[in-house]
């Protein structure tokens, strides 16, 4: 059941999914900044904090990553459990949710994010033995950016990384935002005021929309960015670490193969949200892109591949 709280905290990520960088940039105070989240409220990363929210912390912890326009509560399901409250009971994980503004570019939120592991890793009440990260849609996309970063800088928190799941996520682009590009670059060139204005208010959409095109995760890619239909390079710049065993899930709304590849979920395709295929993969017919983060079916098989994981058995 939604309250004013949460209504009001998903009016302001929706408008941080919109106009975060905008909200960034004029310095306003509806900007949501990076931080971990607990029962609705920003939850500091310090020991106090941590132990306070989490008074029989274990060693191994899940840290959950919504998507555009959303935040925390993108996960909860009928019942009100959550995929991280559900890996609490069944398999012992101790669920952390990061809550950011999803209108900022993604290397940014990645860098940022890269941090805040880093100061969990210190701060946390108990040693953390096994860190599984899980993005929904663009938070896979963060979570990717962020182990780019570590990688980068040689973070020790990467060294604890051996697993993450990605929910939904576009890692080969969103077709919907290049369309939008190119429509927004031919509305330009016709010679009529009100076209142009269209094109202009169509181009505020935010850094963080822009970079879902071609799934930019580092702001060298964004400065390559094109208006195409295509993606702009087939092969990721930023190839998944090796070092990480990744798992996929992927939504299919329409039963027709051909519309189904084109349209997946209805926002992302499932070669986008599959990689183009994999060791660990799942795709599940009649989900669309709500639907992925809160599924009885897709948690199933989230508990089924962390059992499977090494000491993932309760």
């Amino acid at each position: 059941m939604w309250n004013f709280g949460e209504l009001l905290d998903t009016a302001v990520a929706v408008l941080n999914g919109a106009a975060g960088d905008y909200l960034v940039r004029t310095n306003n105070g509806l900007a949501t900044p990076l931080t971990l989240a607990h029962q609705g409220e920003e939850l500091k990363c310090e020991r106090a904090a941590l132990f306070n929210a989490y008074p029989l912390p274990t060693g191994r912890v899940v840290v959950l990553v919504h998507g555009l326009m959303s935040n925390e509560t993108i996960w909860r399901m009928w019942d009100g459990s959550d995929y991280g409250s559900r890996l609490h009971d069944d398999l012992g994980y101790t669920p952390i949710y990061v809550r950011y503004n999803s209108g900022r570019a993604i290397a940014d939120n990645g860098a940022d994010f890269a941090k805040l592991i880093e100061s969990l890793i210190a701060e946390y009440p108990v040693p953390i033995t096994e860190l599984l990260l899980m993005g929904y849609s663009m938070g896979g996309l963060v979570v990717r950016s962020a182990c780019h970063v570590a990688a980068t800088q040689k973070l020790s928190w990467l060294g604890r990384v051996k697993h993450a799941i990605y929910v939904g996520t576009p890692h080969r682009g969103a077709p919907m935002e290049r369309v939008g590009r190119v429509v927004q670059k031919v509305l330009q060139v016709i010679d009529d005021p009100y076209t142009k204005l269209i094109a202009d208010i169509a181009n505020l959409r935010s850094d963080g929309i822009k970079d879902l095109g071609d799934s930019d995760i580092r702001h060298e890619d964004r400065a390559k960015r094109r208006t195409s239909l295509s993606l702009r390079d087939p092969e990721h710049p930023v190839p998944l670490l090796p070092s990480i065993q990744h798992y996929l899930v992927a939504g299919v709304f329409v039963p027709d193969a051909v519309a189904a590849e084109l349209l997946g979920d209805m926002m992302v395709p499932v070669s986008s949200a599959t990689n183009q295929g994999g060791e660990h993969v799942k795709v599940f017919p009649g989900l669309t892109h709500l639907d992925v983060p809160r599924s009885p079916l897709v948690y199933g098989q989230i508990k089924q591949w962390c059992e499977q994981m090494p000491g993932g058995a309760r």
